[in-house]
């Protein structure tokens, strides 16, 4: 009987296709990523600064601790969450230029300047036009900062619960502005340079620490 020839696979072609597809799905395909949440950290201080100056004055500091019985302190004082949003609200803006809430520092608004592109002299930040005009000396930004503190005991839904106030009271504090500068809630702002400006003005500065075991 003549003997049959049985055709064989190339094996090599086969492992080239699957890479070929391996690679198409890499590039073609789109991950989701959590952007987290937003928060703005006060500015390094400079290395010749001297080390009093470093450190940040009582009055410019709000320190929100939540315990393990998921009591809030505010500055060592027992308060409601439902509280806290106004209490974080007069911090952030100071408007009656209290000695025992945070200084203020005159600075210029600056958002990105559109002409600016790599390689140019141009620079990168200029003053917002509208905050120029009606704050020629600059606009009174906050030096203060906001202390999370958690204990490891405190639960994730009265973290949330505070978190949110917080965000929230810096919101407030936005829309008032953006409603007397732009006529218009910051929500609501379409322009990219106003949005920046309101955040410039009213930066929000929340730092979280590490949980500890903080106690009752």
């Amino acid at each position: 009987m003549a003997r049959q020839n049985k055709q064989e696979i190339n094996a090599g072609s086969m492992a080239d296709i699957a890479f070929l597809l391996l690679i198409f799905f890499l590039v073609t395909t789109t991950m989701d990523t959590d952007s987290g949440l937003s928060r703005q950290l006060p500015p390094m201080p400079e290395e010749e600064q001297p080390k009093e100056e470093n450190k940040i004055k009582e009055r410019n500091l709000l320190i929100v601790l939540i315990n393990k019985q998921d009591r809030l302190l505010v500055n060592g004082e027992q308060m409601l969450v439902n509280n806290l949003r106004e209490k974080t609200k007069e911090f952030i803006t100071n408007p009656g230029n209290s000695e025992n809430l945070p200084e203020k520092k005159y600075e210029v608004v600056k958002v990105k300047n559109p002409e600016f592109y790599p390689g140019s002299d141009l620079p990168k930040k200029v003053p917002h036009k509208l905050f120029e005009q009606r704050y020629p000396d600059g606009y009174p930004v906050s030096k203060g900062v906001i202390s999370l503190q958690n204990d490891r005991g405190t639960s994730y839904k009265r973290y949330i619960e505070v978190q949110n106030e917080l965000v929230a009271a810096y919101n407030e504090a936005r829309n008032e502005l953006s409603m007397r500068m732009f006529q218009k809630p910051y929500n609501e702002l379409s322009n990219e340079a106003d949005v920046d400006a309101i955040r410039a003005a009213i930066p929000q500065r929340i730092s979280e620490a590490e949980p500890k075991n903080i106690g009752e």
